[in-house]
């Protein structure tokens, strides 16, 4: 059975390698499929295209989008949709907007606590993609403030700490319907996270289900035999395709591999089928 991986990010958003690069380290771990899923962007997606060509490797269109639901945060994974459609577009040009308001607010904090950086620093370590709190992260470790971008959000990024700006986010509802109006299939993506912020998952993943979710992250790096085990089943009951990938970022989220994630992962390339039938 060959190896897929469905959630992987590049420069353009918040990892640490160029499309190009994730293809052939994809390539070297005998991946025949993959998703770009990179946060409110999908430029990488051409230049992987044009990377794994050459390889016979296919490449899935794909974004991960953060969203809110009764005050919640869930991020929503979309594949097989239309990613040169407009309204999308401009849709996912609005959630970036949201990232480039939130930054510089967060630096501005940083500041006052006597962390010296700069947005411009910030940007620079961007490129060019879309900007996010894991760009001001490796800034702070660059600065030798903390040892790693993990410490830099436990005391400096994360929610309740003290340089922690909310975001404004769409509503899950609306994402959704989003991905489903550009022919794609959206995913409640690592479903253990989702798990710990909010409402029972079983009821939530029903609750999705109504506005048009259509699967349930199942395979994940973190998951796990027990949980993939409860997800599996929880995604047949209520008739929910099954998804996986590693969330593979590179250097600013180590010990996660392409298409092998801590390095027992194997998502099945018989989910794929599924996913195709299901998007229009």
């Amino acid at each position: 059975m060959a190896r897929i991986d469905l959630h992987l990010h590049t420069r353009y958003s918040d990892g640490s390698l160029m499309p190009g690069e994730v293809v052939d380290l994809a390539r070297q771990a005998g991946v025949t499929a993959l998703a770009i899923t990179d946060h409110d962007i999908v430029d990488g997606i051409p230049h992987a295209m044009e990377a794994a060509t050459p390889l016979g490797i296919e490449i899935i269109p794909g974004v991960e989008l953060s969203s809110r639901l009764d005050g919640q945060e869930l991020h929503v994974l979309g594949y097989f949709f239309d990613w040169q459609d407009p309204v999308f577009r401009d849709h996912l040009a609005q959630q970036r907007l949201s990232r480039n308001v939130r930054i510089p607010r967060t630096i501005e904090r940083l500041n006052a606590l006597g962390l010296e950086l700069s947005e411009d620093e910030v940007r620079a370590k961007a490129g060019c993609g879309s900007i996010g709190r894991p760009h001001v992260a490796q800034v702070l470790v660059d600065k030798g403030y903390v040892q790693d971008t993990r410490e830099a959000f436990e005391r400096y990024l994360k929610e309740g700490a003290p340089a922690y700006v909310p975001r404004a986010l769409s509503d899950t509802r609306d994402v959704i319907a989003w991905l489903r109006n550009a022919g794609g299939v959206p995913v409640l993506a690592h479903p253990t996270w989702t798990l710990c912020r909010g409402k029972p998952l079983y009821r939530l993943c029903a609750c999705l289900k109504e506005a048009g979710l259509l699967g349930l992250e199942v395979f994940y790096s973190t998951h796990t035999r027990t949980q993939t085990s409860r997800y599996l089943e929880m995604a047949k009951r209520l008739g929910l395709l099954m998804t996986g990938g590693s969330d593979f970022h590179g250097a600013t989220n180590p010990g996660i591999q392409v298409g092998r994630g801590k390095g027992n992962l194997k998502v099945p390339d018989t989910l794929l089928d599924p996913l195709r039938r299901a998007a229009r």
